[in-house]
């Protein structure tokens, strides 16, 4: 903590001279004023309390507000747009997700941005895994009693998703197509109108990230069977691997922090290394824990670069396996 101050002046001088050789108005430091850190999710989210945290970090350490800018919308690319549209100076940064960076551009009919190619990846944040639930009635315990009794009645079944298109919905449309199974998809508008119905046996079955699993397998009110990443949990785990049973099933929802296209290098390896040092924190720890989110190992930035361009490869298929669009 006490060498950042001394880094920071070292990144300062060398962001002026890639703002000078780039043809941009040099400044005399960085920051020197307010940072906007857009969240292309509502307050109170998952992402949004996670983006806040970073953002109380950083505001600490680099000694200027870090202001909170909630922008929802488009599957997050309303968000993202608005970033990618701003001056590549380090004053407007990005909480995007796997939604923003693999599943939206490849899933709405017209995006209106490329995020490969408009945004920088800076770092990832942590990662979500999902619990395939089922309502306490359903006649399954585990993955392979959750496979036979689908099997033996195709149809009969329905699970609730989020939204056509979500991780929900794609993960679920994967299983079926890899193992053949009939189940009815009744698409909601969110979670908090899905779980309604969940919770009180009008559907049968939803992947659920954590917030909402975690606490209604605890109460009995639902029954994980499997956990969407090829690991166990580490906040619940009792419940498998999915991949035990199917292998190679291997599928999470992860959150990274980013800026606009050709932020400065040092712009970009002095957040980089703030995050690490974050991440590296008990107190990191706790705040994953308590958003239900599980612990990545950091990366940097290039290999955030590299994991966004393979994500985005990977997501393609599955998407069409799922028969997704949004309009």
């Amino acid at each position: 903590m006490n060498a950042f101050p001394a880094r920071l002046a070292c990144v300062v001088a060398l962001a002026v001279a890639a703002h000078s050789a780039g043809g941009q108005e040099p400044t005399r430091s960085w920051p020197t004023h307010p940072i906007r850190l857009v969240v292309p999710f509502p307050a109170g989210s998952l992402v949004d309390v996670l983006g806040r945290s970073i953002g109380d970090n950083l505001q600490a350490t680099l000694k200027q507000p870090v202001i909170i800018d909630n922008r929802a919308g488009a599957s997050t690319l309303l968000g993202a747009k608005v970033v990618a549209a701003a001056p590549p100076d380090g004053y407007t940064l990005l909480v995007p997700t796997v939604t923003t960076m693999s599943l939206a551009p490849q899933l709405v009919t017209k995006p209106g941005i490329d995020p490969a190619r408009e945004l920088t990846p800076i770092a990832r944040l942590g990662a979500t895994n999902f619990f395939l639930s089922v309502v306490p009635g359903f006649p399954a315990r585990t993955m392979k009693q959750w496979i036979a009794e689908v099997k033996r009645h195709p149809g009969k079944y329905s699970y609730a998703s989020s939204g056509t298109g979500s991780p929900h919905h794609i993960f679920m449309e994967l299983l079926k197509k890899q193992l053949g199974l009939a189940i009815v998809h009744i698409p909601y508008k969110g979670s908090s109108s899905s779980m309604v119905d969940l919770l009180s046996e009008k559907v049968d079955m939803a992947f659920l990230d954590g917030t909402l699993a975690i606490p209604n397998v605890k109460a009995g009110k639902l029954f994980a069977v499997g956990t969407s990443m090829a690991r166990r949990s580490v906040l619940l785990p009792s419940v498998p691997p999915i991949a035990d049973a199917v292998p190679g099933f291997d599928w999470s929802g992860w959150i990274g922090f980013a800026g606009p296209a050709n932020l400065p290098a040092p712009i970009v390896a002095l957040l980089s290394d703030e995050i690490r040092r974050m991440q590296a924190t008990p107190a990191y720890a706790e705040l994953l824990n308590k958003a239900a989110m599980e612990p990545t190992e950091p990366l940097s930035p290039a290999e955030m670069n590299e994991f966004v361009k393979t994500e985005y490869r990977r997501w393609g298929p599955a998407i069409q396996a799922s028969g997704a669009t949004v309009d």
